[in-house]
């Protein structure tokens, strides 16, 4: 997934200000993803320019800093076999086997080192190395973000000291529907990340990275929970059906 930034020309005298950023998938012009118009935020081309100066007038110690946050939940419908769901979801995390072999390491029982996949934003290559705990809960679990390093191009590297980020994920099963034949198996993600904005983009306005951060946010969780949640279905089957030698689940690609 790529994404890249593109500005409409503004009329003369407004200084080559842009008036949006798009956000794309790829570099036709039918593979947008959304399209962030300044006006929309409020914002003036004065607004811009006054934004530019200060940003340009900032020191280190007072980069201004941008927060994205998204959130999905995602659910799955489940036809039970022969053991029962509910018992598959208490497993403790180190009988689960829904690891992507060329994404994913286990550090420890509950511990695990997540390469998320690459993706470009603003043209700069991004590859989010993440470290998570998974916590055992009643038919369930939560898996929590304890680190997370960025890899990539030099200036996404040059971040790894200026920001912060959290992530939960809670997936659970409907105990209210143990007898049924077909169960619900839910997951509800959140990430929020918190960053100084590099000198590179404080000619944009920090709503204007804000919005497009969330959407790349949201598009990863897009992507990588449906996946996530197929292959614990694919290996509640398989432990289901009496497979005591499960594999892991996936090559690294989407």
């Amino acid at each position: 997934m790529a994404i890249y930034y593109s500005s409409t020309a503004t009329p003369a005298g407004a200084g080559g200000i842009p008036s949006s950023i798009s956000l794309r998938s790829g570099a036709g012009k039918d593979h947008s993803l959304f399209t962030l118009n300044f006006s929309s935020l409020g914002l003036s081309s004065n607004d811009y320019s006054s934004t530019t100066c200060a940003s340009l007038r900032a020191s280190a110690d007072s980069a201004p800093k941008a927060r994205f946050v998204a959130r999905r939940k995602e659910s799955i419908s489940v036809r039970q076999l022969g053991r029962p769901l509910t018992e598959y979801m208490s497993l403790p995390a180190s009988q689960y086997s829904v690891l992507d072999a060329e994404r994913i390491e286990r550090v420890d029982d509950n511990t695990f080192r997540c390469y998320v996949y690459r993706f470009k934003f603003f043209n700069f290559e991004v590859c989010p190395v993440l470290l998570v705990k998974v916590e055992e809960q009643p038919y369930g679990c939560c898996i929590k973000l304890l680190s997370c390093k960025l890899e990539g191009s030099p200036v996404v590297v040059a971040q790894n000291d200026k920001f912060d980020a959290s992530m939960v994920n809670r997936i659970s099963c409907d105990t209210n529907q143990s007898n049924s034949l077909v169960q619900q198996l839910s997951s509800d993600a959140v990430i929020e990340v918190s960053i100084e904005v590099p000198f590179a983009f404080r000619l944009l306005p920090v709503a204007a990275i804000e919005s497009a951060g969330t959407g790349v946010l949201q598009q990863i969780l897009g992507i990588m929970l449906p996946r996530f949640m197929q292959q614990l279905v694919k290996d509640y089957q398989a432990w289901a059906s009496g497979d005591t030698s499960r594999q892991a689940l996936g090559t690294g690609e989407i």
